[in-house]
């Protein structure tokens, strides 16, 4: 799989809380999630994984708790309610973001449009 880009890292918090909305998932989870949602396209390895999740964990948009399951213990994030506000004020700026980016894109010098 690709590394991400520059352009992906910026949406990767979004898209964590995105997921976590759904339900608790432990780290490997939010990675094999992203890679099949997106078809790939949404690769993430887990030291990039981590450090978004503990930041979360730190800004009280996400918590933790330990399962046991299957003889394995996993430390399963969840979103709190800050973090679903965090989600909803994200995802709107991502898509007023992208509003004007393809307005932009359509627009530039009569050429052909993009669609996003």
């Amino acid at each position: 799989m690709p590394r991400m880009t520059d352009r992906q890292r910026g949406s990767a918090e979004i898209l964590v809380l995105a997921l976590l909305r759904e339900r608790p998932m432990y780290g490997y989870e939010i990675i094999r999630e992203l890679a099949q949602r997106s078809e790939g396209y949404f690769s993430m390895e887990e030291g990039h994984l981590y450090p978004i999740l503990h930041r979360l964990e730190r800004q009280d948009l996400a918590q933790t708790e330990w399962r046991d399951i299957d003889g394995r213990r996993r430390r399963y994030y969840a979103l709190t309610r800050d973090g679903l506000a965090a989600l909803n004020t994200g995802a709107g700026d991502w898509a007023t973001f992208m509003h004007w980016f393809s307005q932009i894109l359509s627009t530039q010098g009569g050429g052909a449009r993009v669609d996003i």
